[in-house]
């Protein structure tokens, strides 16, 4: 270790200066809109290089018992014997060799997901319990055919070719996965390189000595799908982008830059370098911060060292901010740490490092202080899929999320239950989205530990993360032994982070095992166990690791156990879990309980509890359903979770069949009082209880009901539901219309049916055709349906309750107009232009 002081700031240099306004000019210029839409900013890398290769790759399905049909992988006992052989009695697999071929084979872009598109299979060996908790275990992942009983469907093969151009002597070549479910065999040039066994973890394949530089190579990637790690849908295939990465000898790796940063401006930045050559060289360091406009903002003091051959060292430097910009849900600034490594005075490495500065502090007493600010956590957790593409999620996408949940009023997210996709957590930062980041796996054996230091290497400098999460509802959460693997894992954290704390989620044992190992204990659910614990416990800080779990169906007022639905009210739940009401009215009255995490934000494939049964394929947890439609929960939360006054009214009002008939008619608001008026006529004034909702029984009469809002006094809001007539037209709305040209941003098309005066039919299940001109595609549809077995890539979907999505991709390096077509049998058509540049 080299230690280095730098307390004072210094003056930028004309080249630095000059190096970050071209740094700046480089990055897109961002459109108007508020500073926490900010683009990042775009730091030139030259000489190092980090291009993407998720384009142009071949996708086969394998097989995961007859060797035969898995391109003869495992045909016979030599598979490991020769590396790189060419000769079919000794080669790996034909499909690894560059004479196979692959023209059958379905071109794909990652991030892809091959389980999203296999059929739904039902289970007759299902025989139900009667118990409580009684489930089809192959409900869990959605009955997706995929897994040991599927052998046909749970190997995937991808293939890509691509070109290497002469490079530096010495120079460095690797390949970055973010992520592959899972199981992945790597082969370069026939050569196996790499055997990655997590699903989630991202890692790093060294291709130097194997790659063709000045020509073509050969990517090929083995997935095996069959078993999984969660209870969930984790989907199948390189879900995650690709990185092709070139670099001098002398580097900094992968994830080698920690800044850990303090309010008054100090940053202590580590760095670790490389020397990936056989001569020991003398090195310059040079670091450079740039604000969220890309400007300099600090110089840091060179420190030079010599650094022997094939050897690593890490330097580390203090040097001050001067009155930083703190990271907050406000104004979540992004700074950008520019570290250059000089060899012989020449520029041989550029690295670039977003981080924050902000202070976290979880009170015991009082809660979470962000910036020594009070922040009551309002969170969710979410599990990795959205409707139409599974957990292959592009990067837009995520970002929208991310904003559907911000509408909600959340400002908090738990990545359940593994480590997430940067790209999310990207958002979060720019976003301004607190985060609590898990691993998969509480043990700790090396490949867990491992899995979780890659997690921590990787994701340590994001501001938005507030703890790291070691484990979920686990078998030894309450023990001793536990405690042993805790007290591990909590070791191997602090190491790698110190600046931030561990917690848990736990469901029982609270006070035993792990309870002693974490600096703030996660509840999930047992709100009833809390005030005990915290006069029991009274230092240790308390958060709702998973609350609530209402389970609702959108659109849906009335309980079918046929159908698999349950009502929209907020009035189902497991026996384990409670309504949003209780759980939300119990912590906004603690100011010990630092808030909580939903079950869930989105609803999820896999798990359809209350019906792990089929025909369910999704859960029913969340407050938008899978397509990020919002349910009427959604609207409790934004009541309570912003300051701005909300009144949403519910249900429907088409009741035919059901005249005279008492219907519960429900009101979220935050104003002070609300009265409800059917067809005119009050049905009386109810007064608002902060963090409830109101609610009438009106005898159901077509027409019009009518909630009025008051504030002081005064009528501000209104809103009504309106009988509607049979459906006429489809709406077609979108996002956004302008995408950039790369063939990864996607357009998020909403599908409303309709009446003939524009009221959305509440009932209709039309089946809605996709028909696309111009540089654009459909990659993905859904309906937010939990027991729809439509598929999900596909042109066509039936709305369900009136709604559905549609997911539009550009084609990278095609700049036009992209219009969507959407039309349905005896309905007016809808028709909208996205403008791909």
């Amino acid at each position: 270790m080299v230690e280095f002081s730098r307390r004072q700031a210094l003056a930028a240099t004309a080249g630095v200066a000059a190096f970050a306004a071209a740094s700046s000019a480089r990055a897109a210029k961002p459109a108007a809109a508020p500073a926490r839409k900010a683009a990042p900013v775009v730091v030139d890398l030259g000489p190092r290089e980090r291009t993407s290769l998720d384009f142009d790759w071949k996708f086969h399905l394998g097989h995961a018992q007859d060797p035969a049909r898995d391109f003869g992988y495992g045909a016979n006992q030599r598979t490991y014997a020769k590396a790189g052989a060419d000769a079919p009695n000794w080669w790996v697999a034909a499909a690894a060799q560059k004479t196979f071929d692959d023209s059958a084979w379905t071109p794909v872009t990652v991030p892809h997901d091959w389980a999203v598109t296999l059929p739904f299979e039902n289970n007759p060996d299902y025989k139900p319990s009667g118990k409580p908790d009684d489930e089809d275990l192959r409900a869990a992942h959605g009955y997706k055919a995929i897994g040991r009983e599927f052998p046909q469907n749970s190997i995937g093969w991808y293939r890509k070719t691509f070109a290497l151009p002469a490079v530096e002597p010495g120079t460095r070549l690797s390949i970055e996965f973010d992520g592959v479910m899972r199981d992945a065999v790597v082969m370069v040039n026939g050569y196996v390189l790499e055997h990655e066994e997590s699903g989630y973890a991202s890692f790093r394949v060294d291709i130097t000595d194997i790659a063709n530089v000045g020509g073509d190579n050969l990517i090929t990637v083995r997935v095996d799908a069959s078993l999984g790690e969660g209870w969930f849908y984790e989907g199948a295939g390189i879900y995650r982008h690709v990185w092709l990465v070139k670099t001098a000898p002398v580097h900094v790796p992968q994830w080698g830059v920690f800044v850990k940063s303090k309010v008054d401006g100090t940053l202590e930045i580590e760095t670790d370098l490389a020397n990936e050559g056989d001569e020991a060289v003398a090195f310059e360091l040079v670091h450079t911060v740039l604000d969220g406009a890309g400007k300099p903002a600090l110089a840091v003091a060179p420190a030079a060292g010599r650094l022997p051959g094939w050897q690593r060292q890490s330097l580390s430097q203090t040097v001050t901010l001067a009155n930083p910009v703190l990271w907050s849900l406000e104004n979540p600034h992004l700074y950008t740490l520019v570290t250059e490594v000089k060899v012989g005075g020449a520029v041989v490495d550029r690295y670039a490092t977003p981080f924050g500065v902000r202070s976290v502090r979880f009170d015991p007493k009082e809660g979470l202080f962000l910036n020594d600010k009070h922040v009551k956590l309002q969170g969710t957790c979410n599990h990795q899929d959205h409707a139409g593409v599974g957990a292959g999620i592009p990067d837009t996408l995520q970002t929208w999320r991310i904003e559907q949940l911000q509408s909600m009023g959340c400002n908090a997210y738990r990545a359940s239950h593994n480590p997430a996709t940067p790209e999310l957590m990207d958002a979060c930062d720019r976003l301004g989205m607190l985060f609590i980041a898990e691993t998969r796996r509480m043990s700790s054996d090396p490949t867990s530990l491992d899995e979780m230091e890659r997690l921590i290497r990787r994701d340590r400098n994001h501001p938005c993360i507030i703890l790291w999460s070691i484990g979920n509802e686990e078998p030894q959460q309450g023990t001793a032994r536990g405690r042993k693997v805790a007290k591990t894992m909590k070791r191997l954290v602090n190491r790698l982070d110190p600046t931030r704390g561990v917690t848990a989620a736990m469901d029982s044992g609270f006070g035993d095992g792990i309870t002693a190992e974490l600096d703030v204990i996660g509840f999930n659910y047992r709100h009833e166990k809390m005030d005990d614990f915290h006069a029991r416990f009274p230092n240790l800080p308390i958060i709702g690791s998973e609350s609530g779990s209402t389970v609702t169906t959108r659109g849906e007022y009335l309980r079918s156990d046929a159908k698999s639905y349950v009502p929209a009210y907020d009035t189902d739940h497991p026996w384990w879990a409670t309504t949003a009401e209780k759980w939300w009215s119990h912590a906004a009255d603690r100011p010990w309980m630092a808030g909580g995490f939903i079950w869930t934000g989105f609803d999820y494939r896999g798990e359809p509890t209350p019906f792990n049964r089929w025909p369910s394929i999704s859960s029913h947890f969340g407050a938008l359903d899978t397509c990020g439609f919002p349910k009427d929960n959604y609207y409790y939360y934004r009541a309570w979770w912003r300051k701005e006054p909300l009144l949403h009214l519910f249900p429907h009002w088409n009741w035919e069949g059901q005249e005279g008939k008492p219907v519960a008619v429900w009101v979220h608001s935050n104003c002070d009082k609300v009265e409800l008026f059917l067809n005119g006529k009050s049905q009386g004034v109810r007064e608002v209880k902060a963090n409830h909702h109101v609610e009438w029984s009106v005898p159901y009469a077509p027409g019009v009901i009518e909630a009025h809002g008051y504030k002081d006094g005064k009528v501000i809001l209104r809103q009504r539901r309106e009988t509607a007539g049979p459906a006429a037209a489809v709406r077609l709305t979108t996002d956004r219309s302008a995408l950039a040209a790369d063939g990864q941003d996607v357009g998020i098309l909403k599908v409303e049916v309709v009446d003939a005066k524009g009221r959305v039919v509440p009932k209709a299940e039309d089946l809605v055709t996709f028909a696309v001109t111009g540089p654009g595609e459909v990659i993905g549809v859904g309906n937010g349906n939990p027991t729809s077995h439509e598929s999900d890539v596909a042109s066509s979907r039936k709305v369900f309750n009136g709604l559905a999505q549609a997911i539009v991709r550009t084609k990278r390096g095609q700049a036009g107009e992209v219009r969507v077509l959407a039309s349905a049998p005896g309905l007016k058509p809808a028709s909208l232009a996205l403008k791909a540049g």
